[in-house]
């Protein structure tokens, strides 16, 4: 028989799930995206290593209702950054992503990251 000492007991909530519940609504929402986007990006083979997603670098992200739009995100890929426009749906607690859409745009200059907040 298997041992179940690692895995969540139903309707308990995990540490991530603990850690978004005290986030503001909209910062959740935010959060969400990063984390489907992140996973969503690591399949682009565009983007090999993609492991960081920013998406509010050269513009703010805009919750409206269970979406998040971002026309001036960033993603982080083999330690060079790229512009990312970006379109997220979220559930109503905003807790997950259901799903994540993107264009991705030009490499960001190095001599633009501190500007817009970003890190080798």
């Amino acid at each position: 028989m298997a041992a179940l000492c690692c895995l969540p007991i139903a309707g308990q909530a995990g540490p991530m799930d603990k850690a978004m519940q005290k986030l503001d609504p909209e910062e959740r929402a935010h959060q969400a995206c990063s984390i489907k986007g992140v996973d969503t990006l690591r399949r682009d083979k565009r983007l090999p290593g993609a492991d960081r997603i920013k998406t509010r670098v050269t513009g703010a992200a805009a919750l409206d209702g269970s979406v998040v739009t971002g026309k001036g995100g960033a993603v982080r890929a083999k330690g060079r950054w790229y512009a990312l426009k970006f379109t997220c749906t979220v559930t109503a607690d905003r807790m997950k992503a259901v799903s994540f859409t993107y264009e991705l745009g030009q490499e960001i200059p190095e001599a633009k990251w501190d500007d817009y907040g970003l890190w080798r």
